[in-house]
């Protein structure tokens, strides 16, 4: 039997990572407690994960006595540790400043001299104090419960080599039956060649039972004013207009035209097709840098400065798009049609018959994912966008973040599709940054 010692950050990144570590027992210092405490008031999502911590562990409390230990549902066990002062404090003797992270340290090193026998692990996602672990000779590991790791994440598109009668026969019936032996996801999207000619191609996508392939919405006029400009481009727009697709995620790094794309079609959606109510875009207001304190005015203009890059991308469209049926973004803003908000206030919300982008989704945890999902109504389509690389958020990296998991959890779901974007389309210098740089 293993002893995992818990910190703070594995509790607030996941309050139901408890139960994650099988019937091992499960150890969690007294310090790791107050500084819970410290967070629970906070509106953001810290402190709504501290508050459902307090819960859950006042809940156990009532089954048994935490400093003996409480045992867990999926069979192991949790106790609340802590060291008596003693003559000679281990802490102060091992280290120069009696931090919290060091306290943490010092009762898993006891912990771990008082049962030799057994396993001792630390756990936690602060780098740096994996790395004190290890000098002192505890073995550390991160939570790695909801990690995907980047280099193994779907990609949501293939290549398939086919002959000249296949694709004629493709082109003749739209449709074409899938070879069994491998596996397709529904809403994959594949690219067919020619074998004797690998530029005659067809664009296609896996339809919903996975075992044939269907062409995909003819886009090359464009939506909203913006045509699409790769192979890629044309299967984003046609998972943006499928109405039988309700989550899209959209993966690329900058100027791939991830927002852009899904803004052009929920204002066609929303607009001319009046097949929702409203387009509502929304990002987590977690800023690039310093911030900037706080800010004076109302919600409105305190959210400016994350709002802007929204704003802006309205705004060329609204310039691309000058046929009979093009509205400014402002008009279309005064009227309702375009709502823009932060992700902090939607808890507790039932959003019903809207378009839903949320744009930066890589600076979400996959709890805070979770939530935006549940908040979704009937008649709603979300679509994710975000570039893994390109992370602010402190407390999530490129393979704990929540676009990933959803990415990796959703991939074989008949009502999600998923496109990675590969080439810039901003300008040649933005795709010689994002490369180089």
């Amino acid at each position: 039997m293993k002893n995992y010692v818990l910190d703070t950050n594995v509790l607030l990144h996941d309050p139901n990572s408890l139960l994650n570590f099988e019937d091992n027992n499960v150890l969690i210092p007294i310090e790791v407690i107050e500084e819970i405490d410290r967070f629970k008031r906070e509106s953001s999502e810290l402190g709504q994960n501290a508050r459902t911590v307090s819960r859950s562990l006042d809940s156990l409390r009532e089954q048994g006595s935490l400093n003996e230990g409480v045992e867990l549902e999926n069979g192991g066990c949790l106790r609340i540790i802590f060291q008596k002062k003693l003559k000679s404090d281990t802490t102060q003797a091992i280290f120069t400043d009696n931090t919290v992270d060091n306290r943490i340290l010092s009762q898993a090193l006891a912990i771990q001299k008082a049962h030799p026998k057994s396993h001792t692990i630390l756990v936690s996602k602060d780098i740096n104090l994996r790395i004190k672990a290890d000098a002192l000779g505890l073995q550390a590991e991160d939570y790695e419960t909801d990690r995907i790791q980047i280099k193994d994440l779907y990609t949501g598109m293939l290549e398939m080599m086919v002959s000249a009668e296949k694709m004629a026969a493709f082109r003749t019936n739209g449709e074409l039956e899938l070879n069994g032996g491998n596996t397709y996801f529904p809403n994959e999207y594949c690219t067919l060649m020619e074998e004797t000619n690998p530029k005659r191609t067809a664009l296609t996508k896996v339809d919903p039972t996975g075992k044939k392939l269907v062409p995909i919405i003819d886009n090359r006029e464009g939506v909203w004013g913006i045509k699409p400009r790769n192979r890629e481009q044309h299967f984003a727009f046609d998972a943006l207009l499928d109405d039988r697709i309700k989550l899209v995620t959209l993966m690329g790094k900058a100027g791939t035209g991830k927002t852009l794309m899904a803004m052009a079609a929920g204002l066609k959606k929303t607009v001319l097709d009046r097949e929702f109510r409203r387009l509502v875009v929304a990002r987590p207001t977690i800023s690039m840098g310093k911030e900037l304190g706080f800010l004076p005015g109302s919600l409105e203009e305190k959210l400016a400065p994350w709002m802007q890059p929204i704003h802006d991308a309205l705004e060329m469209l609204s310039d691309l798009n000058m046929g009979q049926e093009s509205r400014r973004s402002n008009d279309l803003m005064r009227s309702g049609s375009i709502v823009v908000e932060a992700l902090s206030y939607i808890r507790g919300r039932s959003i019903a018959h809207q378009f839903m982008v949320i744009d930066e989704a890589q600076n979400l945890t996959p709890l805070e994912v979770k939530t935006i999902i549940t908040r979704v109504g009937h008649g709603t389509k979300i679509i994710f966008t975000g570039d893994p690389y390109q992370i602010d958020n402190p407390y999530v990296d490129s393979s704990s973040n929540g676009f990933n998991y959803i990415i990796s959890k959703f991939r074989s779901q008949a009502i999600a599709a998923h496109i990675e974007l590969q080439k810039g389309e901003r300008s040649e210098l933005a795709e010689l940054a994002a490369n180089l740089l």
